[in-house]
């Protein structure tokens, strides 16, 4: 065992009071950080550095948008903030993880300040002014982008800088091929990917006329695992994926069963993640206690015609009909002995996410551009898309459009301890938008085509539990809702007026901005976004004395702010279609000493692996006062407290939230199923996977920002 593991490990031992020894925590960074410079490369200065990290094709050539002066006083400005890693996690996340080594892996080739700096000329594109704003971002971690543009941006050969990739397959081998070989480039090039498999036949349907021979949707989640495990990004990142299905789909039961312990090989989907796609129909069945039928979709075209969809209709216009149609077929299975399957599914592996297909809609400023059908991997992800018609070789295809979004999140401790707030957004959306318009997709041509109408985005925030700890707020509370309420707005607000100034810059808007909800229409003074959430009538403002406290001498934008830019935004439109998205920050959380997102800590003191060895993460600004309120932690919390805070932000986050449950081995299914009910009448729009106590459950890489 190395000596900064030892030193790290001491963190366990108690003093005469009983108190941790969080120091030693230090003393391992220190011994850490000798050994990685005494195997880090040494140049005779830092432009002799890039010079050859450029000449040997580490780097892009940096040279070409910026002279040496300004390189030379970009770097000097990135270590002006006198940065110190916070925990021994986060210093060996960093060098194990994002700092770049030589090819053979003996020597590192960049330190913190370095990477932020690579990091912040490729996004700035030359912009000097730019770069510094990243430059601080990302030193001082009032906002740091995801895991895929902080790994990649600004090597020469790199994977993508984009996190997620959503497909929808059509009833098709030619749709099947296609979108297989778009899950490949997309796995390759470091994304995490879904497919909605709604519209496949399912087993036993007919097939050319021959009738119960289709082998429905199991083997083709088969394929897509096969696809997002071979494909990967040299061994760095492995490829992750997730199948999405309507709950209403005659083959749900069979893609559940391939997540029990007892699955069959044949059937088992040992790597794949999958989700449910469930309308509220579903919930009024459970709440009757009725039968809920599950429809094989090529029975319902035969008999309702090729429009009748089920991935494009509306359940509840349909539902009898298909259960009273003798020729359609169907299964049944009580609504509740339904939820408490995948309440027990869940306990068993954590799966399936759950996405709540009509709350997704409800809100949706571009319903008139399409339908959200499902979501990503780590379900915050909430897009319309169009399925592509792929025709034979002579013929020429008919494109529709697929899902592309990039991530970063906002560090809410950093972000207004600096007074920052604003800045931060601001921020965030720049070098969102700079990574949607230099994306390169062309390989992806659905994906491609979304990408230049939507130039979609999601800013997330980050470090909400460590915000309330520092302030001893109580994790669920009513001032944490209140902290959490101003700040999201401020996310909504400063994140639209972004992307307006972005438009009026480029004299530029998204395409179909006019038949958005962000445009006044019918005579109307405001788009009816705005008009929701009391946005341009009432002030949203802390209504606790400790959340006072925390906002004072930070501006609240007002309604007549709110007013202004609703009318600039009518006027000017946006540049970005889709803005915020809460993503489950996991490895980037530990560099910027924050907890996950929005979730409860599972830990007062995390214990990892390392190596072959076990480290311990203390929760940031861990203290004797702070400890108590960073209990109950996770699994012991109320989990309605967990909902009740993502509800609370979702109600101006314009995706969605990924909400993660943390529940003990002992609970009843029943109790779990009122989770998921819960959560539908809160009004979030996905519940990610439910983590038990006695399960480990890999954590998602492609999305972890």
């Amino acid at each position: 065992m190395s000596k900064w593991i030892e030193k790290n490990n001491e963190i366990m031992r108690r003093d005469e009071l009983g108190q941790l020894s969080l120091s030693k925590d230090k003393e391992a960074i220190k011994l850490y950080l000798e050994h990685i410079k005494s195997k880090t490369k040494q140049f005779s200065n830092q432009i002799a550095r890039l010079r050859y990290l450029v000449e040997e094709d580490y780097y892009i050539d940096v040279f070409k948008d910026y002279s040496e002066e300004t390189l030379l006083e970009l770097l000097d400005y990135a270590y002006s903030f006198g940065f110190e890693f916070q925990s021994f996690m986060a210093a060996s996340k960093f060098y194990d993880t994002y700092a770049l080594k030589t090819r053979d892996k003996s020597q590192w080739l960049e330190d913190f300040e370095q990477h932020n700096v690579i990091v912040s000329l490729y996004l700035a594109g030359g912009d000097v002014d730019l770069a510094k704003r990243y430059i601080k971002a990302h030193t001082l971690q009032t906002v740091q982008t995801a895991t895929p543009t902080y790994l990649n941006a600004g090597r020469k050969h790199r994977g993508e800088l984009a996190s997620c990739y959503l497909f929808t397959m059509d009833d098709t081998l030619n749709s099947i091929n296609f979108i297989r070989s778009q899950v490949s480039q997309a796995s390759k090039i470091a994304g995490g990917v879904a497919v909605n498999l709604t519209r496949l036949r399912g087993r036993g349907a007919t097939l050319k006329g021959v009738k119960n021979v289709g082998k429905g949707i199991v083997p083709v989640a088969k394929l897509i695992e096969g696809e997002v495990s071979y494909a990967d990004q040299l061994g760095q990142r492995a490829g992750a994926g997730a199948a999405y299905l309507n709950i209403f789909h005659s083959d749900v039961i069979e893609l559940l069963n391939t997540k029990k312990v007892n699955a069959d090989e044949d059937t088992r989907l040992a790597t794949l993640s999958i989700g449910l796609i469930v309308p509220s129909l579903f919930f009024d069945l459970a709440k009757e206690d009725k039968d809920l039928y599950m429809f094989e979709p090529y029975s319902i075209q035969e008999e309702f015609g090729k429009d009748v969809i089920l991935d494009d209709i509306n359940i509840n216009d349909w539902y009898d009909k298909f259960v009273e149609n003798e020729n359609v077929i169907k299964h049944k299975i009580n609504a509740r002995e339904m939820l408490n399957l995948i309440a027990q599914i869940q306990l068993q592996s954590g799966y399936p996410y759950i996405m709540y297909k009509d709350n997704a809609n409800k809100n949706h400023a571009l319903n008139e551009l399409g339908e959200i059908k499902m979501s990503n991997l780590c379900t915050e992800i909430f897009q319309y898309m169009h399925v592509s018609n792929i025709k034979d070789y002579n013929e020429q295809d008919e494109l529709g459009q697929d899902i592309i979004c990039n991530l970063a999140s906002l560090n809410m401790v950093k972000s207004i301890e600096e007074k920052a707030i604003e800045e931060s957004i601001r921020t965030g959306m720049r070098a969102l938008t700079f990574v949607a318009n230099n994306s390169r997709i062309e390989h992806l041509p659905t994906v491609h085509k979304a990408n230049k109408n939507n130039r979609a985005v999601g800013l997330g925030v980050m470090s909400f539990h460590s915000m309330c700890a520092k302030n001893k707020i109580r994790y669920g509370s009513e001032e944490s809702l209140d902290l959490l309420n101003v700040y999201c707005m401020m996310m909504d607000y400063y994140s639209l007026d972004e992307s307006m100034k972005i438009a009026v810059e480029r004299n530029d808007k998204f395409y179909g901005f006019d038949q958005t909800d962000y445009k006044a229409k019918d005579g109307k003074e405001f788009g009816e976004y705005f008009c929701k959430n009391n946005r341009v009538t009432k002030n949203v403002e802390p209504i606790t004395p400790k959340v006072k406290e925390i906002f004072k001498g930070i501006y609240i934008p007002t309604k007549e702010d709110w007013q202004r830019l609703a009318r600039e935004v009518d006027k000017n439109g946006l540049y970005n279609s889709y803005r915020l998205s809460i993503a489950p920050t996991q490895s980037i959380s530990y560099i910027t000493n924050c907890s996950s997102a929005l979730t409860p800590v599972v830990d007062v003191v995390e214990k990892r692996k390392y190596g072959n060895s076990e480290t311990y993460y203390p929760m940031p600004y861990l203290s004797p006062e702070t400890m108590w309120f960073y209990s109950p932690t996770a699994f012991d919390i109320p989990q309605e407290h967990i909902i009740n805070v993502a509800a609370v932000a979702q109600k101006w986050i314009d995706q969605g939230v990924s909400t993660i449950l943390f529940v003990n081995s002992e609970i009843e299914t029943n109790k779990l199923a009122r989770l998921y009910a819960y959560a539908h009448d809160r009004g979030l729009k996905s519940l990610y996977y439910t983590r038990n106590k006695l399960i480990s459950i890999a954590e998602c890489t492609s999305c972890a920002v």
